[in-house]
């Protein structure tokens, strides 16, 4: 198959992939900025506990993936990295539960370390709007065998996903403490 008929097959999954994402972002925004909770009485305080476990779960599946591949162990990178998926798919759904039903959290501190959360909360999640439609093209391009693709859109992408698991943790124990 030549390289034009293969881009022009690909534009369908870049059109869903791209509708998705900004399902995905629009439905947040509507959680975090015009819902803000349900005001039901139902306790998912444990919540945010379980949402940072997954995301600590998925920055060892991400550096064990990134590990396997080095390693030229490509099942072993193929199921750590479908598994790092699931674990952050696993994260956001809990996020969406949570939020759905307590709305936003408040950050408690003041001063410098008020700056430092707002700093780590605002790349967190400017970078994370970028990890859901990388994820889904660089699985499809694995799955199309476009090894090449996958693996310009991985180099991109894990630093970036890693870096959203890592902070998702930091922001838990940030508002853990100040709040």
């Amino acid at each position: 198959m030549n390289t034009v008929a293969v881009q022009r097959s690909d534009r369908g999954f870049w059109a869903f992939n791209a509708a998705l994402s900004a399902a995905a972002l629009a439905f947040l925004a509507y959680i975090l900025l015009v819902r803000r909770g349900s005001g039901s009485s139902v306790d998912l305080s444990f919540m945010p506990a379980v949402n940072a476990s997954f995301n600590a779960l998925s920055t060892v599946l991400l550096a064990s993936g990134w590990i396997a591949i080095r390693n030229e162990a490509k099942t072993a990178h193929k199921y750590l990295m479908v598994s790092a998926f699931a674990s952050s798919s696993l994260f956001l759904v809990g996020y969406l539960v949570y939020h759905w039903v307590h709305g936003d959290t408040k950050f408690g501190g003041h001063g410098a370390i008020k700056a430092l959360y707002l700093l780590v909360l605002a790349s967190h999640v400017l970078l994370s709007m970028a990890v859901v439609p990388m994820c889904l093209g660089s699985f499809y391009m694995a799955l199309r065998g476009n090894f090449g693709t996958h693996r310009k859109i991985g180099r991109v992408l894990l630093p970036i996903w890693l870096y959203v698991s890592v902070t998702g943790v930091v922001i838990f124990f940030l508002l853990r403490a100040y709040s």
